[in-house]
């Protein structure tokens, strides 16, 4: 029995790249960046960020690309993949990336993007809620386009 899964939550540390392959599949590129914050042995505050390279297809290429922007926070389900290529000085080079094929979008909608990526940006100003929306589940399938 084999599983190659992975689940992050985490902001785009810039917006979605979307290109369109030679046979015309959309296919979205994009970085999500996670924390991990822990108290080190002589009690300090310390804090780590890591960078996950993410590649969705078809129609979550396209849902990807309209909605995700830098500084949103959100879930990516899929599996890992390494690719290898020479590049011009003939040297072998791999890349991991996370091959999505889930994504829930955790900002609420009209909120600012969240802050807790390394970014430049300040937020907006965001429209307070009463009561907090359930954060829903993009199906591919339910999309109508």
């Amino acid at each position: 029995m084999n599983l190659n899964k992975a689940m992050i939550i985490g902001n785009l540390t810039r917006d979605p790249e979307v290109r369109t392959t030679p046979s015309g599949q959309p296919v979205a590129n994009f970085t999500v960046a996670t924390n991990i914050v822990w108290t080190d042995a002589s009690g300090q505050k310390q804090e780590k960020a890591e960078f996950h390279n993410v590649v969705a297809w078809r129609k979550l290429a396209e849902i990807v690309g309209q909605y995700l922007k830098k500084g949103g926070k959100v879930y990516i389900e899929g599996r890992l993949q390494t690719r290898s290529w020479d590049d011009q000085n003939n040297i072998k080079r791999y890349r991991t990336e996370i091959i999505a094929d889930n994504m829930i979008m955790l900002d609420r909608p009209g909120s600012a993007p969240a802050t807790e990526t390394a970014t430049d940006e300040q937020p907006a100003p965001s429209t307070d809620y009463s009561q907090p929306e359930p954060t829903k589940e993009i199906n591919v399938e339910d999309i109508p386009f």
